[in-house]
């Protein structure tokens, strides 16, 4: 089929044929009142397209105008599931149908009305004249319709004029296509998203992807942290073959896996919206079960607070329990049971974290690699803090430093 026939074979070139003919509906309503349709002259065709001008202007003021015709422009003038032609998949319409927030969006809105009501008096005249020009060349009927219309008599040129005929249903179809694709351009501007509009969308998608970030950190950082610990507890009773110490170890994989499901219940209640409370996050006043983890695990854990815990702001000590949780992870995952320095500190401006354990060729050659030590040092910058991972006086050191304002 030729590319230019192509338009006439999709069925949204004529559901946006019917969106523009559907506006000159308050045309017609307002010209059967007055000045009356039983013999127009010209003067009154002139005056069809002006008089509802006030009214649907008026009407633009009303928000919920600019959402109903947002949705109507929506099914009617871009192509989508309702599309019988292929074309790629549907594509994005960029229509808000979102009520009008501001004067500039019900200005907007008015434009669009007007422009469709005038577009809908000229498609109709058009598809009416057009066609009965047609069938007038055809001798169907005596003349056009409206004799003292837009359209003269036309002398009948009988069947052998049908080739002629048809031009004014081709003029027609041109019309169709061509006027639909410019109400929908002119939908895009008119109907599009305002900038106040685009902002928050641009927002809300921002928000979205770092709470997206935020539940890959949060799972990372404790099944991470439970298969960490389990790993070593098993290899260490394995290697031990005592078994008070196989208990041990096993009773902490247990209590360690425990945490880590209550944790992934949590994520995945959040994930599934069912409207039910998520457990409450861990703080650092719940650290003593990471250090426990840990030392049941073979590790020497020296922990030095200064300061008051539970008087950290919520973020702050949610965060520094999962910064907490990922420097002994990373310890025990790359360097074993080791002894482990950590040392926390709480002032009227800050909170202070600083883990450190013998430096191996292991822990070493992670340097600013890891995953976990990028999420130490993302959620410390979240925050507006700061994290230092590295080498440190012969040993490995991770340091956070948090503001508490």
């Amino acid at each position: 089929m030729p590319g230019f026939l192509r338009p006439l074979t999709r069925a949204v070139t004529y559901t946006r044929w019917l969106h523009i003919l559907m506006g000159s509906a308050v045309a017609w309503s307002c010209a059967a009142i007055y000045p009356g349709l039983s013999r127009p002259a010209f003067g009154d065709w002139v005056l069809l397209p002006l008089l509802p001008v006030p009214l649907v202007v008026a009407a633009a003021m009303v928000p919920a105008m600019r959402r109903a015709e947002g949705l109507q422009a929506r099914m009617m003038l871009f192509p989508g599931a309702h599309t019988r032609v292929a074309h790629g998949g549907a594509e994005d319409p960029g229509i808000s149908v979102a009520p009008s927030a501001s004067w500039h969006d019900r200005g907007r809105t008015a434009v669009w009305l007007v422009l469709r009501l005038e577009a809908g008096c000229a498609m109709s005249l058009a598809t009416v004249h057009l066609f009965g020009l047609a069938l007038a060349m055809l001798g169907t009927t005596e003349a056009a319709p409206w004799d003292d219309g837009p359209v003269r008599h036309v002398a009948a040129l009988g069947w052998a004029g049908a080739p002629l005929s048809l031009l004014p249903v081709a003029v027609e179809l041109v019309l169709v296509v061509v006027g639909g694709r410019l109400m929908a351009r002119a939908a895009r501007r008119l109907l599009g998203p305002s900038p106040a509009e685009h902002l928050a969308a641009l927002e809300e998608r921002t928000e979205r992807l770092l709470e997206r970030n935020r539940i890959a950190r949060e799972l990372h950082d404790s099944i991470g942290h439970a298969l960490t610990v389990a790993v070593v507890q098993a290899g260490a009773a394995k290697a031990a073959g005592d078994p008070e110490f196989t208990d041990r170890a096993l009773d902490a994989v247990v209590e360690t896996g425990r945490a880590a499901l209550e944790d992934l219940e949590r994520v995945l209640r959040v994930l599934r919206e069912d409207g039910r409370p998520a457990s409450a996050r861990p703080t650092l006043t719940d650290a003593e079960r990471l250090l426990d983890s840990a030392r049941a695990s073979g590790a020497k854990v020296d922990v030095e607070v200064a300061g008051p815990l539970e008087r950290l702001p919520g973020p702050v000590s949610r965060e520094g329990y999962r910064m907490l949780q990922e420097a002994l992870t990373n310890v025990l995952r790359h360097c074993g049971p080791v002894p482990v320095r950590l040392g926390i500190s709480v002032d009227e401006t800050r909170l202070v974290m600083d883990v450190r354990n013998a430096l191996t060729g292991a822990i070493g050659a992670t340097a600013g690699g890891g995953s976990g030590l990028r999420g130490i040092r993302e959620r410390a910058a979240l925050l507006g803090g700061r994290a230092t991972t590295g080498p440190y006086e012969g040993e490995w050191r991770v340091r956070v430093e948090l503001p508490l304002g």
